[in-house]
This record gives C-alpha cells, structure tokens and sequence, in this order.
C-alpha cells in the first residue's frame, strides 16, 4: 500500500462539479492499494500517518502530528501510484490492486484513520474521475510505502 502524505491548508474533492470531501488544516492522502496488501499494511499506515510529526510547533519546528493538532485528513484513492514505466511511454497498473480487494482496504483504511484520529475523515469516491484542489502548506509532501517502511 502506497501513500502520497501532502500537509494542507485546505483540500477539496469534487465529482461531477459536487463537493464530496472537504478539509481544513491537515493532509491529503492519495492511497493506492496493491494486489498484496492486507489489514496490516493499513493497520501500519495509519499509524505513521497520524503520528508523523509534520506540523509546527511554537517555534516553527515540524514537532507536532496530526493527532497534535486535531488536524483533518482527506483520503482520495489513487490506483496510478504504481504505474509502472519500465517498458515505454505508457504507464502500467497492473499491479494497483482489482476493485474487490481495492474498496474494502480503502474503506478500511478510511475508517481505521478516523477512528485513530477520532473525527470523521472525508474521501473521495472511490473509481470515480475526481477533481482534487488542495493548498499545500510547506510544501511538505512524504511519500509511504507499507512494504519499504523506511
């Protein structure tokens, strides 16, 4: 499982020209599911992502996590996150995993973040062609891999 961490001022996502996730201060998630992952890379996940200290503090040192700050998370899933650009010019997923294993991990995880984070977590709809307008903050942009933990 593969996260794109982005801190935000503010994100939104639309479908069809309608609002469907809205945040404030706190990140945007892109989550792509591979065929391998399980319950325990989003039990991982989730984790780190809460507790990544990314935030600033009095002083303006990133000493703080999401939890910290009661800040808010936005999920929006992103199957491209494993493109493979070995042969060519086009991309291929054919590792981003099958919609039946994709959805339940993504709801999973979804509601796992919440719960940690004890707030609702809004998300973008899942398969659907989404429009994502965020303000990054830094930029602080961290890139998560659930089978590379580093």
């Amino acid at each position: 499982m593969r996260v794109l961490v982005q801190r935000v001022r503010k994100a939104a996502v639309a479908v069809n020209d309608l609002t469907v996730g809205e945040i404030g201060l706190g990140v945007l998630l892109l989550l792509g599911v591979e065929e391998a992952d399980q319950k325990e890379d989003v039990d991982w996940l989730v984790r780190k992502i809460s507790r990544l200290r990314i935030f600033d503090d009095e002083l303006g040192v990133m000493n703080h996590s999401l939890l910290d700050v009661a800040g808010d998370a936005l999920v929006v899933s992103q199957f491209t996150l494993f493109a493979s650009t070995q042969k060519g010019n086009r991309p291929s997923y054919t590792r981003a995993a099958r919609p039946d294993l994709a959805v339940p991990l993504f709801e999973h995880f979804s509601h796992q973040l919440s719960l940690t984070l004890n707030r609702p977590v809004a998300r973008g709809v899942f398969g659907a062609d989404m429009q994502v307008t965020l303000l990054n903050d830094g930029p602080v942009t961290i890139w998560l891999d659930s089978k590379s933990r580093e």
